[in-house]
């Protein structure tokens, strides 16, 4: 299905699309790209994304907390901020199961 690590990047990715729907290979890149820019700036602007059978890209808030170096004995504050998540669709986890 793709290169012969265990991970799929982008191109492969690409790649199967237009294998699989016959639609060149540029015009798979842009939509994908464009998929991710929708979904960055979504998250962005503190809007879910629900996608039905796949899963939610959200944005976590994370508050402020206190870390500690300890190989130089000191503190430093994390400021509060927002992490964006995925959380797959139960139907996703279950095939992944498989």
């Amino acid at each position: 299905m793709h290169n012969n690590t265990d991970n799929m990047t982008k191109a492969d990715i690409v790649s199967e699309i237009a294998k699989t729907t016959g639609i060149d290979k540029a015009s798979v890149l842009t939509i994908v790209e464009q998929f991710m820019t929708v979904v960055k700036d979504s998250l962005a602007h503190g809007e879910n994304v629900y996608l039905r059978g796949f899963g939610s890209f959200t944005v976590k808030q994370r508050a402020e907390k206190t870390a500690r170096n300890i190989s130089k004995n000191t503190t430093l504050i994390i400021p509060a901020h927002n992490i964006p998540s995925f959380k797959p669709a139960n139907s996703f986890k279950d095939e992944v199961a498989k």
